[in-house]
């Protein structure tokens, strides 16, 4: 199952038939010219995600589970760091190796990477430590390793890049300001906030913008992060050697909304959408998966005491670590079934996009996979509890027979 952790592929097959949906206008905002498309830039998605992460209870001991699942649950603030072009080097693509060792003394992660920068490497140093700790193990125990690979490519994730003109310097400063801005997502930190779309008005002499309009979104809630966001962008800095006038689209995604929540976004958003999701819940299944081990780990060393022992006192301590076992097997199949459950939605929203433009076809093949490799996964582990439910031991009340 973790070999099959990689789930950024599919974004990465989808990615020409998505983004180019996302530069699309916002619904009331005309249609921009060619040129104006090919001039207005750096108007990249946040992800809410990385405003509000999650308190992360990984189970003890480590393993490479619960390693590799929660390497894979903070890949959006690694990927967060990659938007910024002083994170990056030169080159389109940027790739991000970790290997996480826990041993008695804790965790230590050690970073390489191709087109990474040492702002870039302490950037995610950050992240993994704030966010990757998992706990310290025995002093006696053997240390744990585990290696994942995050890949970030300008064409086809969030990225920032400047110099290209004064309107996208600006969309450029404002996208990287976004994660300092957390107070207004405060209430989406379960949801997803709608597209937003605002016209900026830049004059020569003027230290700030002089006007930033933001379209209404259709919602109270969306209409409250519009004001909270223009009175943000009306005091970033802004020079320009003459007048300009452009719209910024605010798109965001979070990571750790729930899948219902992506219900009312455009559709080809919502498939990326779906795909953030997907690795949430692919995290959450390594980790489950994991602590299952663990519990198989536990349950196993008391059996093989009693095996050698045939101590009858050892019953109820067999009993409640098999229960403890049956659990976490219990929690690992309902973590595949979530994971299940984002695939099949996704399949069918390709399945729509694929109906009105035969570009998704490869995205459709890539989802069925997905989904037929969670499948298969959800049925070894529900074999798994199966097993591990026949395995517990119960008690024998019968009276002996009487001569």
């Amino acid at each position: 199952m973790l070999r099959r952790l990689a789930v950024a592929s599919v974004i990465l097959t989808a990615a020409c038939a998505g983004q180019q949906k996302t530069e699309a206008p916002a619904e009331g905002q005309k249609q921009m010219t060619k040129e104006e498309r090919l001039r207005i830039t750096n108007q990249p998605p946040f992800d809410l995600a990385t405003c509000f992460p999650r308190e992360q209870n990984l189970p003890s001991p480590a393993n490479e589970g619960v390693l590799v699942g929660a390497l894979l649950s903070v890949r959006p603030d690694v990927l967060e760091c990659l938007v910024d072009p002083a994170n990056r080097g030169a080159a389109a693509s940027t790739k991000v190796t970790v290997k996480t060792t826990v041993n008695a003394q804790g965790a230590t992660h050690a970073i390489t990477g191709e087109n990474l920068t040492p702002a870039g490497t302490a950037c995610i140093q950050q992240v993994l430590d704030t966010h990757v700790k998992p706990t310290p193990l025995a002093a006696d125990a053997k240390p744990v390793e585990a290696t994942y690979a995050y890949d970030h490519a300008t064409a086809n994730n969030a990225s920032v890049t400047m110099g290209i003109n004064e309107g996208s310097d600006f969309s450029g400063t404002v996208r990287l300001a976004e994660k300092s801005w957390c107070d207004c997502f405060a209430g989406f930190k379960e949801g997803t906030p709608p597209v937003l779309a605002s016209d900026i008005h830049i004059v020569k002499g003027q230290p700030n913008p002089t006007e930033v309009v933001f379209k209404p979104s259709g919602s109270t809630e969306g209409d409250q992060l519009a004001s909270c966001l223009q009175a943000k962008v009306a005091k970033m800095p802004a020079t320009t050697t003459g007048e300009l006038k452009f719209p910024f689209r605010f798109v965001f995604f979070n990571s750790q909304a729930p899948v219902e929540a992506s219900a009312s976004m455009p559709p080809e958003l919502r498939f990326f959408q779906l795909e953030l999701a997907r690795t949430q819940t692919a995290a959450a299944s390594a980790i489950a998966f994991g602590a299952r081990t663990n519990a198989a780990d536990t349950y196993d060393a008391v059996v093989q005491k009693y095996t050698k022992t045939k101590d009858y006192k050892l019953f109820d301590e067999l009993a409640s670590k098999c229960t403890a076992l049956v659990d976490s097997a219990t929690k690992w199949v309902d973590a595949l079934k979530a994971q299940e459950t984002v695939d099949q939605t996704t399949l069918k929203l390709v399945q729509e996009l694929k109906a009105q433009k035969e570009d998704w076809a490869p995205v459709e093949a890539a989802s069925q996979e997905a989904l037929a490799n969670t499948q298969k996964d959800l049925t070894a582990a529900q074999q798994r509890l199966a097993a591990d439910q026949g395995a517990c031991p119960k008690k024998s009340y019968n009276a002996p027979k009487k001569k």
